[in-house]
């Protein structure tokens, strides 16, 4: 199982040269650092200057099927960075357009907030604007053919899961759309597959980190003694992981339970392994990741306390009792009060949930009325923004500007809302407008909010994360090893899996090895040492330097060494890569290491959320939770603001 690191092969026997879907290009991209004018003369008629159809409505267009560089591709960002940068010159085009609300993202947030208002005016007419070329935000979904075989992934928000049950709201919106997630969750889930044919998950210890490359299979579902059998770890670091893992030692012993709790609140998880459990320094590295798939960032950065309370290793001789104390994070005070909420994954995850909103907000987009059939339904992208439609989405759409028709907020009557498009500014009036956009970028568009709300909105730095889909032409090499999922500390991507197993509607999952099937793989960049938000800050510029022929590289060899030793021939057995980069991915929750305590009802994403005239704010990072629900709520509060407005 041991392979020297510098036992690298060529990019050939890597298979850099396969002919695989490789798209990573401009789409409408802006380039260069000068600043950007962009054509529109003002007081122009459209009837004048006619515009050229949009993308959305040429044949053949279906983003999910799309490879190469996904999440926020390249095209999607470009004019709302030279805003923020102040390169961008704005001269907008009146295309005649006059609607009741304008929704700036077409996440689910933003639907959700337009089926809200929808239920309450029936009448009103609704312009959906979003700057990808898909809608759903971060429910993105992946749709690969492998030799005949359609195969689904969550190109990023996994599940409806949430760390306490949906609220009535949140609930209410899914059963709305048709999604009984209860139901759904005993009739699809097929939680136990791998598991039936002896498969379990395995530690993959990288060369550059602890030495040789070696890959530990059966973690935590062997004993320890074998499992650590031949890691790279000394004697003394592998009883440390035993200690960890499976140890009673009250490390805190004479302290009441709430001073315990107190402790760890402002300690971080690194620190207890290593200054209160005193481990050796080793068995830090094989931790360090373990908090990524939750937070972003390592162990450095998140609290003790929070480690516990989403059951990680290391505190089981406290004896502490489940509850939350103040200060401690969103996610983990959430699952310690009252276990989260039902757990129920779509094969697309959450873009389901984004295609339920759309089928009932433009029933011509998707076709069909129940959960089941939408699985495999294939949306008509041309449905999306017809003339007569009541409610239209409009794709590839940058909003770089949201005006009062009025200086006199009061008794402004419209808001006017400039928008990037084909390579022009465009612009639309609306009655009322819903920004359910990152909160990060609202100052830019609408540069009259105070002051004070600008700042509190720049607080929302958002995690940036990687979710890759690989299409595999068969999963034996993990058979044959006896593994369906592999946490690798020190890799590139930090968590490898096989496609989750779900049967719905006229969708089944592979259950044969030799049969195509979908890995995920995770990475989250961040720079350990730093705080959170700065770890974010460098992790996304990192992300958006990074090209598609690196991340195949990285993807190709990390693989390559885990499964070394199988059939498995990544010249071979790849057949296509998705890479879902999120710059700005997880929405900030409160993090007890970094953040200040503040009252209730003062944080800053209340107050960043203020209703401003006829703008309301919505979206997760106004609910400081990256959920689902959150995002629902949001929506949903940010709907009746306007309507009682």
């Amino acid at each position: 199982m041991a392979r020297r690191n510098n036992d690298r092969p060529s990019d050939r026997a890597l298979g850099m040269g396969e002919a695989i879907t490789r798209r990573d290009f401009m789409q409408g991209a802006l380039l260069g650092t000068g600043a950007l004018a962009l054509p529109g003369l003002v007081g122009c008629s459209h009837r004048q200057v006619p515009l050229a159809p949009p993308a959305q409505d040429a044949a053949g267009y279906y983003p999910p099927t799309r490879t190469g560089l996904r999440g926020s591709h390249p095209g999607a960002y470009e004019a709302a960075h030279a805003l923020r940068d102040g390169n961008l010159h704005i001269q907008p085009l009146d295309i005649g357009e006059e609607y009741d609300l304008v929704i700036v993202g077409a996440g689910i947030s933003g639907l959700s907030a337009a089926l809200t208002y929808r239920r309450e005016r029936p009448n009103a007419r609704i312009l959906i604007l979003d700057n990808h070329d898909d809608f759903g935000g971060h429910a993105k979904r992946n749709e690969v053919m492998v030799d005949g075989s359609m195969r689904l992934l969550n190109g990023g928000t996994y599940a409806i899961e949430s760390p306490r049950p949906y609220s009535a709201i949140a609930d209410g919106v899914l059963r709305d759309v048709g999604i009984d997630a209860v139901a759904l969750a005993k009739q699809t889930q097929k939680n136990d597959f791998y598991q039936s044919l002896g498969l379990s998950q395995a530690v993959f210890f990288d060369s550059e980190t602890f030495g040789s490359d070696y890959l530990a299979r059966g973690y935590r579902n062997r004993s320890w003694t074998d499992f650590l059998k031949g890691v790279p770890l000394s004697e003394a670091a592998k009883r440390d992981v035993e200690r960890v893992e499976t140890g009673r030692v009250d490390y805190l012993a004479g302290m009441s339970a709430t001073d315990k709790k107190q402790k760890l609140l402002r300690m971080s998880y690194l620190a207890y392994l290593r200054d209160v459990v005193k481990v050796d320094p080793s068995v830090i590295a094989l931790y360090q990741s373990l908090t990524k798939g939750w937070w972003g960032v390592g162990i450095d950065a998140i609290g003790a306390l929070d480690a516990w309370g989403s059951e990680m290793p290391g505190f089981q001789g406290l004896n502490l009792p489940s509850g939350s104390i103040p200060g401690m994070g969103y996610t983990p005070a959430g699952f310690a009060d009252t276990g989260g909420s039902v757990f129920m994954h779509f094969p697309d995850g959450n873009a389901s949930v984004a295609r339920a909103l759309v089928r009932r907000l433009i029933p011509a987009v998707i076709p069909g009325s129940t959960i089941e059939d939408l699985i495999t339904a294939k949306a008509n992208y041309r449905e999306l923004d017809r003339p007569d439609s009541s409610v239209r989405i409009r794709l590839n759409s940058i909003v770089v500007g949201v005006h009062h028709d009025s200086a006199d907020i009061a008794r402004s009557r419209s808001v006017r809302v400039a928008y990037h498009r084909d390579g022009r500014v465009l612009e639309v009036r609306a009655r009322q407008c819903i920004l359910a956009c990152y909160s990060a970028i609202i100052p830019y568009l609408v540069p009259e909010l105070p002051d004070a709300q600008k700042a509190a909105m720049h607080e929302a730095v958002k995690t940036p994360l990687v979710y890759t889909t690989v299409a595999l032409s068969n999963w034996r090499s993990f058979h044959d090893l006896g593994v369906s999922s592999i946490y690798a500390p020190g890799s590139y991507h930090t968590t490898v899996r096989l496609n989750s197993t779900v049967d719905i509607g006229g969708y089944a999952s592979p259950r044969s090895p030799d049969e195509p099937n979908l890995l995920a793989m995770v990475r989250t960049p961040c720079k350990p040492g730093l705080t959170e938000h700065e770890q974010n800050k460098v992790g996304r510029a990192e992300l958006l330097a990074t090209p598609f022929e690196t991340f195949e590289r990285e993807i190709r060899d990390q693989l390559r060494r885990m499964l070394v030793g199988t059939s498995f021939d990544p010249a071979r057995d790849i057949r296509a890569i998705i890479v879902n980069r999120w710059p700005h991915g997880y929405s900030p929750e409160n993090n007890p290491l970094f953040d200040a305590d503040v009252p209730v009802g003062q944080e800053a994403y209340v107050r960043a959320r203020t209703r401003f005239g006829r703008i309301a704010i919505a979206n997760s990072d106004t609910g400081a939770g990256a959920y689902t629900d959150v995002a629902i709520e949001q929506g949903h509060r940010a709907a009746y603001e306007l309507l009682g407005a």
